[in-house]
């Protein structure tokens, strides 16, 4: 036999650099994919973002703050004596706040979006005013149009009228409010401190309230309780203090702050637009239980390693059986991976993504697995095929699962791979190599 030419001894290497390639274009495709599971995600965010626009956005309550206004002089540039209207803030030495949230969900098409009717009733008492710290002349206070005001930021969440009670006087909010120091928008009602006694001043008020996704609030008291229930099984509590106490159950959660002023980085009275609250936010979010596009994006982040490993199993059954397989015969497996991404995200869309994974994965390997038997002519190398895509299938979605483990895990199982690639591959002589089939000596 003549001896082989430099092609012919390096067939194995030329046959492994062509896969390698094979696996980088089809990069391109999964790309592809990541993009569009992007765009349907897009989708899905404008799709909510309509229907908060016509139901209410995420609400969050800040209030109730009771502002006076005074009387504030100064010079102009040409010395010339000023005068304009500044505002004193005080706010509440106790605040409770009682919110019932009433969820539902809303479609637009295939989407969902959480939003909820909630009743907030808040109740407390301010100290009657005490200028003096604030170093205010108090010939130049206007106790006789003080207001309390309420920030809501979507007005249109606002389902029903609101009605302050304070110190056994029945006062109505009005829309808007006459500063912008405190909120961008809010309620506020007209209290006359100049008829009332010095002393703890009694408020309580109702707000019915239509939001999407998550109600916050902003602990304004001395000290502040919140207590927050609703049938939402599915809670995620955030911003800047945790619930002290909180049961989630399949009927629902509830849960309770406890928040004192020094807690938070603002004080209980001041003057002018010298704090931000937002800091001190925090609430619940409505979350939709499985993130579908979250998943299917991790899955794909595991393209590479689907397709290469797929192709390697192919490779060896090739060397180890003496048979060929052309490229454009991987390029067509590769394909057929490609398109479980796709299969996997419009079925999850329509239904859960366990669901969705199972029947994309099964019509996949079914795919191959008969493709291969064609090219093969072996019904126990088909079969071993179908076993090894079935397990490195079940493997990835068990890694999805984990999440937190999910780099452990598949360090792991990469290790396991490679540790049986070359337990496997240690007798070939990958210079004998011909063609796929292996030459005599």
């Amino acid at each position: 036999m003549s001896k082989p030419n430099f092609a012919e001894r390096n067939a194995a290497t030329f046959k492994i650099g062509t896969i390698v390639v094979l696996v980088l274009l089809l990069l391109i495709p999964v790309q592809m994919i990541t993009g569009l599971i992007h765009e349907r995600n897009q989708m899905q965010a404008q799709a909510s973002e309509e229907i908060s626009a016509n139901w209410g956005q995420a609400q969050q309550i800040a209030g109730p703050v009771l502002s006076i206004p005074y009387n504030f002089f100064y010079y102009d540039k040409d010395k010339r004596v000023v005068q304009d209207t500044r505002y004193m803030h005080f706010l509440p030495e106790k605040l409770e706040i009682t919110a019932d949230m009433k969820p539902e969900i809303r479609k637009r098409g295939i989407y969902e979006i959480p939003v909820y009717q909630s009743g907030v009733q808040l109740k407390g008492h301010f100290r009657f005013p005490d200028p003096s710290s604030l170093k205010i002349d108090p010939n130049q206070i206007r106790w006789d149009e003080a207001s309390i005001s309420t920030g809501i930021p979507d007005m249109r969440g606002i389902s029903d009228k609101m009605v302050l009670t304070f110190e056994g006087q029945q006062i109505d909010f009005e829309p808007g409010l006459e500063q912008q120091d405190l909120f961008e928008s809010g309620v506020r009602a007209r209290v006359l401190l100049n008829t009332v006694e010095p002393g703890d001043l009694n408020f309580s008020y109702t707000i019915q309230l239509r939001g999407s996704s998550k109600l916050e609030f902003i602990p304004l008291g001395k000290e502040t309780q919140v207590a927050l229930k609703s049938s939402w099984a599915d809670p995620k509590f955030s911003g800047a203090f945790l619930p002290a106490f909180r049961e989630v159950n399949a009927a629902g959660f509830e849960a309770k702050w406890k928040v004192f002023n020094l807690n938070r980085n603002f004080p209980q009275q001041w003057t002018g637009t010298q704090y931000n609250f937002q800091d001190a936010a925090f609430g619940v979010d409505l979350l939709i239980p499985v993130d579908n596009y979250q998943k299917t994006t991790r899955t794909v982040k595991y393209a590479i390693m689907l397709i290469g490993l797929s192709f390697l199993v192919f490779f060896f059954l090739e060397i180890l059986n003496d048979m060929r397989i052309h490229p454009i015969q991987y390029v067509f497996v590769g394909l057929a991976l490609c398109l479980f991404y796709t299969l996997l995200l419009s079925i999850s869309e329509q239904a859960s993504f366990n669901i969705a994974y199972g029947l994309a994965g099964g019509a996949t390997i079914l795919l191959v697995s008969l493709y291969a038997k064609a090219i093969l002519k072996s019904n126990r190398l088909s079969l071993m095929l179908f076993s090894l895509m079935f397990i490195l299938y079940s493997y990835i979605f068990v890694i999805i699962q984990l999440q937190d483990l999910a780099l452990l895990f598949g360090s792991i199982g990469l290790f396991i791979v490679l540790a049986l690639v070359m337990y496997l591959s240690r007798k070939i002589d990958w210079y004998a190599v011909r063609y796929g089939k292996q030459l005599e000596e």
